[in-house]
């Protein structure tokens, strides 16, 4: 995996920095979102690790599923991803744009899953209590795991706190068996 975010990095860069030079940054974001998920289903990888499709070919076809780009840098941008056979990278390459586009607005997505649903003050508290503590703006979104027992398990960026019945009982059981 680590190697993939490697190759996808320069192409995520690439991608940001146009993106903002233009202005299109919240268009770009939508671009990747659907070309990452094109890129992900089995279907449409065959046809795009096929050696009797060109790149052309495969850019075409993306674009041709995608409907009319609204940008022509996007075109472009999949062509070039095509040439040097990384259109398989789109997953990744989506991940690193939506980090450097939080990062640019200074923002993060947290993931809050708890084995019981939140009320939507309680979140709040949680937002303002996160926000204060990574010094960024946070975006929630809350999910339910009834296998935490209790407690929360809170994964914001790679940062990851777990506060969960589970977690703590998963670390007594390590620490009783050292």
């Amino acid at each position: 995996m680590a190697e993939r975010l490697t190759l996808a990095r320069p192409y995520a860069r690439a991608a940001f920095e146009v993106a903002v030079s233009e202005g299109k940054l919240q268009t770009w974001m939508e671009a990747m979102n659907q070309l990452a998920a094109l890129a992900a289903t089995p279907e449409l990888q065959e046809l795009l690790v096929s050696p009797t499709l060109g790149s052309t070919h495969k850019a075409a076809l993306l674009t041709d599923i995608l409907g009319e780009l609204p940008d022509s840098s996007l075109g472009r941008f999949v062509a070039v991803l095509a040439e040097n056979k990384r259109l398989l990278l789109m997953p990744e390459i989506r991940e690193l744009f939506q980090l450097m586009k939080a990062q640019q607005e200074n923002a993060v997505d947290v993931a809050i899953t708890t084995a019981f649903p939140m009320n939507d003050e309680v979140l709040q508290q949680l937002g303002t209590a996160l926000s204060d503590r990574l010094g960024r703006q946070v975006k929630i979104a809350s999910s339910v795991d009834r296998g935490l027992l209790g407690g929360a398990l809170i994964r914001a960026g790679d940062t990851v706190i777990d506060g969960s019945v589970r977690g703590r009982l998963d670390k007594l059981a390590k620490a009783m068996n050292a």
